[in-house]
């Protein structure tokens, strides 16, 4: 039976991380128009045309912004980033070199160290080394998750927090733009975009990340080291301040700020969690990986904030004010073609 740490390193492998770092565009391009082709199947075939273009604008926008985010906030909080697949292929075989110069081994283990040069370890082959023989090399080979410490935490949860801001933003920028080539009252879709985006930035992003981190700095005052404890105190912060406080300041935002600048008026709505919202709590399991120590969920940030800032600009806000305004255009459009059809029947008979 495979050890249950046996598949903490597989999933740790330093190759395995930059491979998927790698495919990551691909990755976000495949995901990104199966969900279009999905919407597409969905909407008339009068509407496909228009539709297409403004997913097509605000999902590039998402995923440009979701790909760049890393480097942006390692940028701006001058953290070091992980190493190149080049480098750590060198790194791996310098490292099989070594060991295999000093020990004899039997044909299967020097097989599987051959390949750890260059490719992904399986799990089976993993545990075959995850033995106290080579226990010493493989976490050399994979290193052991580092528990964050205190000094350090507030820069992690500065680069994650601007990891997420900036496919918020792009998501936003991308949807005021296809609504500016699409939509003739474009302007008064923007409110609605600036308030989700706010809404999950602060309730899906920032505010989990502010509540996984003071859980983690008071775990770290107390001397509290286990991993099981950690995630566990960490969750709790992220359901109190980001799930419940988030919501609220993001509402209170929108409804006090964001509205009377550009509506100018006060217009008061409530955007309330909803189950896809709590489903992207998932990227809050990469904040309580990453803060653990765990780098393998590092790649999946870009996926997951694209979410994010997918439906920022779309100015997702809940179902049911959604239903209530499809109600209302369908009411609308009948009318509209009536008036306009009288128009031109007039004017016929006037020609």
């Amino acid at each position: 039976m495979i050890r249950i740490s046996s598949i903490g390193k597989f999933l740790d492998q330093p190759i395995l991380t930059a491979k998927l770092n790698k495919n990551m565009p691909a990755i976000l391009t495949a995901g990104s128009g199966i969900f279009l082709a999905n919407q597409l199947h969905k909407t008339p075939q009068e509407d496909r045309a228009k539709l297409t273009l403004k997913s097509v604008i605000i999902l590039g926008a998402t995923g440009v912004s979701a790909l760049n985010a890393s480097k942006i906030a390692a940028f701006i909080t001058k953290k070091v980033t992980t190493k190149q697949f080049k480098q750590i292929v060198q790194d791996n075989t310098r490292t099989v070199e070594e060991y295999l110069k000093n020990n004899n081994f039997n044909n299967e283990i020097t097989s599987i160290l051959e390949k750890a040069k260059n490719k992904i370890l399986s799990v089976k082959e993993i545990d075959k080394l995850n033995v106290p023989e080579h226990k010493a090399f493989l976490n050399k080979l994979v290193p052991p998750p580092e528990n964050i410490q205190a000094k350090d935490l507030f820069k992690e949860i500065g680069w994650l927090s601007i990891y997420g801001a900036i496919p918020v933003a792009g998501g936003i920028a991308g949807g005021i733009a296809a609504d500016r080539i699409t939509e003739p009252n474009w302007k008064k879709k923007v409110p609605n975009k600036i308030n989700e985006g706010i809404y999950q930035y602060l309730a899906n992003i920032f505010m989990c990340n502010i509540g996984a981190g003071a859980a983690l700095g008071i775990l770290e005052k107390f001397n509290i080291k286990s991993k099981t404890a950690r995630c566990l105190g960490m969750t709790a912060g992220i359901l109190l301040t980001g799930v419940i406080g988030g919501s609220a300041i993001a509402n209170y935002i929108g409804n006090k700020i964001v509205n009377p600048l550009i509506l100018h008026k006060h217009q008061k709505e409530t955007r309330t969690p909803e189950l896809l919202d709590l489903g992207l709590h998932s990227d809050d399991i990469a904040t309580v990986s990453l803060l653990s120590g765990l780098k393998w969920i590092e790649p999946s940030l870009p996926l997951l904030y694209s979410i994010s800032g997918y439906r920022a600009g779309i100015g997702y806000r809940n179902d049911h004010k959604h239903k209530k305004a499809l109600d209302t255009y369908k009411l609308e459009v009948p009318i509209q073609n009536a008036e306009n059809e009288q128009k031109a029947h007039f004017l016929r008979q006037k020609c």
